[in-house]
């Protein structure tokens, strides 16, 4: 599984000088002395897995591709720079589509300000694979006592608040998202974000993800999950939601790209009555002292939570 293989590397990997931050996180920290640091993430997207080349417009794919990296710097509030694009082509059409790739890459990085600064081409006998490697640079009011933000940092008592509606992505948002850098860039500036996340494999698993780098549990307030039209429909879909409802596919379904953020009680209070940003951002639970994820229903009942969502897996 992905989640041991994260774990065996972050003990085997040696510490190193230049590097703040490595694996566990959505991107790495790295130090370069006197400037400011720089944020550093990598995904790859791969035909059949996150796409299928013969069913969606190739242009849309590599916007993806670029897009789910600025997801990855917009979860640590960080200002996205630069990319690299490395992908390896099928040799039959590998020019063309290569081309298109770039049609839906360039669009997105001019709209927030990235420069294409290289990369790497390889062919072969297999399937479209594209992985790019994005570089941002930590806000500028990071410093020692205000670091990037990270998954670790969210206390017992904090609030959890949530960008947008979740759930049913699979029907077009998981290729079409905005990544929310201009939204991450405008709280950093104005609150104090103890912690985030963006939900890329689905809430459970994400918020899971960022209570343990807290050692903290956390709670969902099942009611006040903000769940999308897209997830009403899905469900009603029985060929493609299997039975599930909205609910279950805003819990589960991944691909979200929102961010989930852990604030203190004040703050959250300050931030849901501005409501700052062009997307609802939404109290949808908390941060507990008991490790693990826990739900709250409509009646106050409070029980375990399944950890659902998407996870690499490998023996």
């Amino acid at each position: 599984m992905e989640s041991e293989l994260i774990a065996y590397l972050r003990e085997r990997l040696p510490a190193h000088l230049c590097l703040r931050l490595g694996p566990g996180d959505d991107a790495a920290i790295l130090s370069l002395g006197d400037a400011a640091d720089a944020v550093v993430t990598v995904d790859m997207l791969m035909d059949g897995v996150d796409f299928r080349v013969g069913e969606v417009d190739p242009r849309r794919i590599g916007r993806k591709a670029l897009a789910v990296n600025l997801s990855d710097l917009a979860a640590m509030a960080s200002e996205p720079l630069a990319a690299l694009v490395a992908v390896a082509l099928p040799r039959r059409g590998g020019m063309a589509l290569a081309q298109a790739l770039y049609e839906g890459i360039l669009p997105l990085a001019e709209q927030f300000n990235v420069a294409i600064a290289g990369g790497d081409t390889n062919s072969w006998d297999g399937p479209l694979v594209i992985a790019i490697t994005a570089i941002g640079k930590a806000p500028p009011n990071a410093s020692p006592g205000r670091p990037p933000w990270r998954r670790s940092g969210a206390r017992p008592g904090d609030a959890l608040l949530v960008t947008g509606d979740l759930g049913g992505s699979i029907l077009g948002k998981h290729l079409d998202f905005t990544p929310r850098v201009n939204e991450a860039l405008l709280l950093a500036e104005r609150y104090d974000v103890r912690a985030a996340i963006d939900l890329s494999d689905g809430l459970a698993i994400d918020l899971s993800r960022l209570a343990a780098e807290s050692r903290c549990g956390a709670q969902l307030d099942l009611a006040s999950i903000p769940i999308s039209a897209a997830a009403v429909a899905l469900s009603r879909a029985t060929s493609k939601g299997a039975g599930n409802t909205p609910l279950d596919h805003a819990l589960g379904d991944g691909e979200d790209f929102e961010l989930l953020l852990a604030v203190a009680p004040d703050v959250a209070a300050r931030i849901l009555a501005d409501q700052p940003l062009d997307v609802p951002l939404t109290h949808i639970g908390q941060c507990v002292a008991d490790p693990g994820l826990w739900q709250r229903n409509e009646r106050g009942e409070v029980s375990s939570l399944r950890v659902r969502g998407y996870e690499h897996s490998f023996d």
